[in-house]
């Protein structure tokens, strides 16, 4: 496949950034890079733009810098809160990961990271507070608090001691002698009079 050497004219992920001279496939350079104006062919009057476009660069680099600086200051204040599902036990269905993080950012903060900048070496699998390192540019890392709570609520032992007491009182109430019904007891005083007129007539 030919090479070809061009100078880039933006930053693109993962070949360079304005003014680097990079070699690319022709093919690439002329049906992608050309026409989106994201590259220039090596030429000594293309050579004479790499000043404008270094210091293009330069201040590019600067304003980021700045940007990930206030994030971390305003990262390090916050408290992404994350709600997941546990069993009765407390541990976790599924993991928190830095997908996970990034998400709640977005939602809760409506700031977008991505998660390759939040730097977990195990997936979160407990409830409590974390302290997550992050890596936000490559001078700049700061902290974020991720603070995972239940969504399921724990039963205190108390509470279940509670339950308890009256299944055991009903249990005690079986054996125990079964107070007659009203019309059971009308019943009664009705063949009382009539065991008595019985009694004098004899």
């Amino acid at each position: 496949m030919a090479k070809t050497e061009v100078i880039l004219t933006h930053n693109i992920v993962g070949l360079g950034g304005e003014s680097d001279n990079v070699r690319v496939a022709a093919g690439y350079a002329r049906n992608y890079l050309f026409p989106q104006r994201l590259a220039v062919p090596v030429t000594s009057a293309n050579k004479r733009q790499l000043e404008a476009l270094k210091q293009k660069r330069a201040e590019r680099e600067a304003n980021e810098l700045n940007h990930m600086n206030d994030l971390a200051k305003a990262l390090q204040k916050l408290v992404c809160i994350i709600k997941v599902k546990t069993g009765e036990d407390g541990k976790l269905f599924g993991s928190v990961t830095s997908g996970t993080i990034a998400d709640e950012l977005k939602h809760q903060f409506d700031i977008a990271l991505d998660k390759k900048k939040i730097k977990l070496e195990h997936a979160i699998r407990a409830i409590g507070e974390f302290e997550v390192e992050l890596h936000l540019h490559a001078e700049v890392k700061g902290t974020l608090k991720v603070r995972v709570e239940s969504t399921t609520p724990i039963v205190a032992p108390t509470e279940a001691a509670v339950e308890e007491k009256p299944r055991t009182e009903k249990r005690g109430h079986r054996g125990d002698i079964v107070a007659p019904t009203t019309a059971e007891l009308k019943a009664k005083s009705e063949k009382k009079p009539k065991a008595e007129k019985k009694a004098k007539s004899e």
